[in-house]
């Protein structure tokens, strides 16, 4: 099974302009997530997504692999899609990792790609349960819930429950990455939006209200994006308490 990885990255970030390029502990946001790629035993090619020549110039500077995308796209989905339609090379897999996940766990990429030794898998994606009461009321935090088969049955942005109810019951926190069947990427990107992909803002939920089965991982690794520039601090913090 040949697994490509794609790393979409935009400068213009609503929240934090220019985070690709932030600075982490002496290296780049996106040249961190690039390198914990490297250490993927189980990817074979590794391409940045960009629409920015700042982000392009500046991944080739460490001889990273970058392609030039549309400043059209409204998903990393979408700039996912028009790599893959752009290369010659096929892969049997394509893994979308987020470009604000600087200390991302390569063993967190496996589990992804593990999932597809089932043939039947069409989409695949991580969860991790929620030990924290603040992290389920936390709508920034999706949560997803899923049937016996571990085949996803939904997901929330808001935590209803009182923290009582909560710790009565396991839930468990969405992981933003995703595996496609190289096919079934090209299907999904030709999709419309859906009206509950609009009222939620989660891609994801097009894809299923199109039928398309999300099979689940269930991960204990621990994984921090960076919204923020503030969040920068709270995750060298983490990569130090854990390196």
């Amino acid at each position: 099974m040949r697994v490509l990885a794609i790393i979409p990255s935009r400068y213009n970030s609503s929240r934090f302009p220019g985070k690709p390029l932030a600075d982490i502990m002496g290296k780049s946001m996106i040249q961190r997530v690039v390198e914990q790629c490297e250490k993927c035993p189980d990817l074979h090619r590794i391409i940045v997504a960009t629409d920015d020549e700042r982000i392009s110039f500046h991944v080739k500077s460490f001889s990273g692999e970058v392609i030039m995308t549309s400043k059209d796209h409204k998903s990393g989905t979408e700039r996912c899609n028009e790599v893959f339609d752009n290369i010659e090379e096929r892969f049997d897999v394509v893994v979308n990792i987020q470009g604000d996940e600087p200390f991302i766990d390569p063993e967190e990429i496996s589990e992804v790609i593990s999932l597809f030794k089932d043939e039947e898998v069409q989409i695949g994606t991580l969860a991790k349960p929620i030990t924290d009461y603040e992290i389920y009321k936390n709508p920034d935090n999706p949560k997803v819930f899923f049937n016996e088969e571990n085949i996803v049955t939904s997901f929330e942005r808001n935590g209803k429950l009182n923290e009582e109810k909560f710790s009565e019951n396991t839930f468990f926190q969405h992981i933003g990455i995703y595996a496609f069947k190289a096919d079934i990427l090209s299907e999904i990107f030709e999709l419309t939006e859906s009206e509950n992909e609009i009222n939620e803002n989660l891609e994801q939920l097009r894809w299923m209200d199109n039928k398309y089965k999300i099979k689940l991982g269930i991960t204990e690794k621990e994984s921090i994006s960076v919204d923020r520039e503030e969040d920068i601090e709270k995750i060298k913090s983490f990569h130090l308490k854990n390196s």
